[in-house]
């Protein structure tokens, strides 16, 4: 069964959001510390502390200009970091993760996400994988201390660009803890109709969902309504064309969650009728695999 949770990157109200769906039984809210403009993390731990056994996913990678010069002040980051307003290393991994659990109150996180670790790779794939290691070096540290319980990557482009795969993260966790036993946990990716390739690719049980979900790794579809400039796109004919009768969003959601091997999906949303709208779509019956796949020839032919 696939889950619905709360992505709180395009939330303009994350209070109102994270309540209506901490009301409806959310599973898992999705967040990061320049989320808001750095406002978000904080915003939301009233209701992370009225629902203790609700998982908060958190990020370490992008900073505001104001925290890129608090951990600049602190020693944590270079000033080539600071500029760029993206660091996953090693000591600002531990600084990070600190703030991240000061913000939320929780003392422990359910899952931090190096955010987009991929950023400004400058093409040396190499160097990525080592920084990627480092920082696997740092969560493992921390899960030792059951500070974090699991970690993850969370990137836009990074399984679709070759800067790494499932099967490359899974090696550096293995070379970060010292043995086959890792906490690394999950990966989120953008799964929708725009982001097509990893739809495709789980129908041929290839591509990174069907990795994480080979390997026992959560997989998390992001975006699926394309920050909601993918309704504009559909037309109602072809809403029609995926489920008779669906709405422009819900063959969108359709679409998304069919993904074969898919743990859950992050929407954003302030409405207690679009949650439970998706929430419907989610709990529905999939799309079966051969449907799916017409849909996906449609949308992108293959040549």
């Amino acid at each position: 069964m696939t889950l619905l949770g709360l992505g709180t990157y395009r939330s303009r109200d994350a209070v109102t959001s994270a309540t209506i769906a901490a009301a409806a039984g959310c599973p898992l809210i999705d967040t990061a510390p320049v989320y808001g403009h750095g406002t978000h993390q904080a915003a939301i731990s009233p209701v992370l502390r009225a629902h203790p056994r609700l998982r908060i996913a958190t990020k370490v990678g992008y900073m505001t200009a104001d925290q890129a010069s608090a951990a600049l002040f602190s020693k944590v980051i270079s000033e080539a970091e600071a500029l760029r307003r993206h660091s996953i290393a090693p000591d600002y991994v531990h600084y990070q993760v600190a703030m991240n659990r000061a913000e939320v109150q929780r003392d422990q996180l359910d899952l931090v996400h190096l955010h987009n670790p991929d950023h400004h790779r400058s093409g040396d794939r190499d160097a990525l994988l080592a920084r990627l290691r480092a920082a696997f070096v740092s969560l493992e540290a921390l899960r030792d201390t059951d500070t974090v319980l699991g970690y993850g990557v969370a990137t836009w482009n990074g399984f679709r660009d070759g800067a790494f795969s499932v099967r490359e993260l899974i090696k550096l966790a293995q070379e970060a803890s010292g043995g086959p036993e890792t906490g690394l946990r999950a990966i989120q990716l953008p799964v929708s109709m725009v982001d097509i390739e990893p739809i495709r690719q789980a129908l041929a049980g290839e591509g990174p969902v069907s990795a994480a979900e080979q390997a026992g790794l959560e997989a998390w579809g992001s975006a699926p309504l394309h920050g909601g400039e993918l309704l504009s796109r559909i037309s109602e004919g072809l809403a029609d064309y995926v489920a008779f009768g669906a709405t422009k969003a819900q063959a969108a959601l359709m679409v998304a969650v069919s993904t074969p091997g898919l743990t859950g999906l992050l929407l954003s949303t302030g409405s207690a009728d679009h949650w439970r709208e998706a929430a419907d779509v989610v709990d529905s019956p999939q799309l079966p695999p051969l449907r799916l796949k017409e849909i996906c020839d449609l949308l992108q032919p293959v040549s």
